[in-house]
């Protein structure tokens, strides 16, 4: 399998080693000094990482996602399938279709559902759009449990959003809990409360949500802004959303 992998951050580094790990032909492409996988062919731009590839997987984040789109398509392969990774709404997924719209790739919304870094390739995602079957078709083989959805691109996106609201205002929670509790003296009991009623893993889960948080809170902010967004599109409340905004925002500020 040919693959290329656009942002070598701290995700499309763990893809780009599992992939290599499985034989497949890795070619990447970041613009930032990011430090190269062994086994991994580094290229000068994007479109020179795609050319050859059946699956271009886009881990650029949220901000550059169209842009690194619109670099790669003059580069695409025909039938080359091209899976935006990046967690964004559902609008910005659609950009990214749009950049590619007269490129000879299937463009498929991915949504992962949760850190990359816990097990790689095997990751859980949902997909949507044309290429999602794809997307399936290669990674299920490795472990991971793909949904694919019958529905365009941005689908993914938005049931990614969804869960977002959740996982996040979780982890917000739980910020607030355990600062309160530090300050009450009572860290370590109110700990032990949490993850109690998180089941057997709880404690893993508790560390996980707060050193996560507290790491990619500025990435994070853009994530639950779009889920807020997509709350107002429905109509539904966004209260949760504005409390994990605020947490976030003073984390990323610190």
């Amino acid at each position: 399998m040919r693959v290329a992998i656009l942002g070598l951050g701290e995700a499309g580094r763990r893809y780009a080693t599992d992939l290599v790990a499985a034989n497949w032909r890795v070619t990447a492409f970041d613009p930032a000094p990011a430090p190269t996988p062994d086994g991994v062919r580094r290229a000068d731009t994007a479109a020179d990482a795609v050319h050859e590839a059946e699956l271009v997987l886009s881990l650029t984040g949220a901000r550059f996602a169209e842009t690194a789109a619109s670099d790669a398509a003059p580069g695409l392969a025909q039938g080359a399938c091209y899976a935006d990774f990046n967690s964004a709404g559902a609008a910005e997924k659609r950009a990214v279709a749009t950049a590619l719209a007269d490129s000879p790739a299937r463009v498929a919304d991915v949504a992962v559902l949760a850190p990359v870094p816990r097990a790689g390739a095997a990751t859980p995602l949902i997909v949507s759009g044309p290429g999602a079957q794809a997307v399936a078709d290669a990674l299920r083989p490795l472990g991971a449990a793909v949904d694919v959805l019958d529905e365009p691109v941005g689908a993914a996106a938005g049931r990614k959003l969804l869960r977002s609201v959740f996982m996040k205002g979780l982890a917000a929670v739980v910020l607030e809990s355990v600062t309160a509790g530090e300050a009450a003296d009572c860290e370590d009991w109110v700990r032990e409360q949490i993850a109690g009623e998180l089941g057997e893993n709880g404690p893993a889960l508790v560390e996980r949500l707060i050193t996560g948080t507290r790491a990619h809170a500025d990435r994070r902010v853009h994530e639950v802004q779009a889920s807020r967004d997509y709350l107002a599109e429905l109509g539904t409340p966004t209260t949760i959303c504005d409390a994990t905004l605020t947490w976030l925002r003073e984390l990323a500020s610190d």
